[in-house]
């Protein structure tokens, strides 16, 4: 793709072409560059280097690396940000984010239905070096209100919370953030890269696990963070390469590899779960199906404004608890039980005794994260293999 194309591109043909290097063999896939450093031709350019490398020109693989380079460009492009940084995890976005621009004293307002570790950052580690966090209803626009103060510096959300699919009003809350000087920071993970209008909403900085949806394939672990030059460059970008949660080389080429897929596969799993949602709605075993496209889910009409399609992840509540929850899962034959989301492969999850293991148990009532909880993540198999697997498994339990 020429670095000034002669029209829009859609976000298809982005997460395809968009920020590709190619060295001077002139390869079609791109080059991954497993190296840890860089060679200098003279002293001189190291030290004019050292002083302001450009965006061609590296010092070591945890400041840059050409591979990585180009998934950060490509993902920025694709997002709607002027930039990115790569990094290790999701976990190691999210706490980038975070960290580098918070000190003691300073204020954050957050959601309170998060996943376990960005509650664990919240609660634990910010507090721990002086930040002040409060924690609200994410769904409830009042308690956003009365929150946020003059000197909250960030307000944090989940796009669509994990496990119980709560959805955020991205514009209202990041109206409110910036009539209060704020910055808006999005875990959007759930949204997915193919549906995501957050920075459209309003969002200063979204961060995702790229091990979901983009690598999608059980592969490798990755994270980044988009937002304004300003931001990745001056302010994630130092804290980040410090402190070591720089993405490798080789994760950054498969996460290359994984976006040329990522909206062909993402677009038939949130079908498929959709299709899913509607079949068990009303099942006798269970107490509820949650989706954000489905018209029982409290904030639908706000699902289908923010998100086309409603992703690939539901919840279903078992009407018997925890027993019933193990014996549904145990009975499985497809889908999987582990705790990753947003694979290729069909996942489940029970929440309440593995990702939100930590939490006491009122809290985990407050979220909604009740003992019958499950998180099914739809991958990419037939549907109505899919439809009979999980059919058969709730007869069994």
């Amino acid at each position: 793709m020429k670095d000034i194309p002669s029209r829009p591109r859609s976000p298809r043909t982005l997460a395809v072409h968009a920020g590709t290097r190619r060295s001077q063999y002139g390869e079609v896939s791109e080059a991954m560059f497993l190296t840890q450093g860089f060679v200098y031709d003279s002293a001189e350019q190291a030290e004019a280097r050292f002083l302001e490398a450009g965006r061609e020109e590296f010092i070591y693989a945890r400041y840059g690396n050409p591979t990585v380079a180009m998934f950060e460009d490509r993902i920025a492009a694709l997002e709607g940000t002027e930039d990115a940084f790569a990094t290790a995890s999701g976990m190691a976005a999210v706490n980038g984010a975070l960290t580098s621009m918070l000190k003691a004293g300073d204020h954050v307002v957050a959601a309170r239905a998060l996943f376990g570790s960005c509650l664990y950052i919240l609660d634990e580690v910010l507090p721990r070096y002086g930040v002040e966090v409060t924690l609200v209803d994410g769904t409830d626009l009042a308690a956003w209100k009365a929150a946020i103060r003059p000197d909250t510096k960030a307000v944090f959300f989940e796009s669509v919370s994990n496990p119980t699919l709560e959805v955020i009003d991205i514009a209202a809350v990041s109206k409110l953030a910036h009539d209060a000087g704020a910055l808006v920071i999005c875990d959007n993970v759930f949204a997915t890269p193919a549906f995501s209008r957050a920075v459209e909403l309003g969002v200063d900085v979204v961060v995702y696990s790229t091990t979901k949806h983009v690598d999608g394939q059980g592969r490798c672990l990755g994270g980044v963070v988009c937002g304004t030059k300003e931001f990745v460059r001056k302010v994630a970008e130092p804290y980040l390469k410090h402190t070591g949660g720089a993405m490798s080389p080789f994760n950054a080429w498969v996460m290359l590899k994984g976006l040329e897929t990522m909206d062909l596969r993402v677009r038939a799993q949130a079908a498929t779960c959709l299709q899913l949602a509607k079949r068990l709605e009303g099942h006798a075993k269970l107490a509820r199906v949650i989706h954000p496209h489905l018209d029982s889910h409290p904030q639908a009409a706000l699902a289908r404004a923010q998100m086309e399609q409603g992703g690939t992840v539901l919840s279903l509540d078992l009407a018997g608890g925890k027993e019933a929850a193990f014996r549904f899962l145990n009975a499985l034959e497809i889908v999987t039980i582990s705790n990753n989301l947003g694979d290729a492969k069909s996942i489940v999850t029970h929440p309440a005794t593995t990702t939100h293991q930590r939490l006491p148990d009122d809290q985990k009532a407050a979220l909604g994260i009740t003992p019958g909880l499950v998180r099914l993540s739809v991958g990419l198999e037939d549907a109505e293999d899919l439809i009979a697997d999980v059919l058969a498994a709730l007869d069994a339990a």
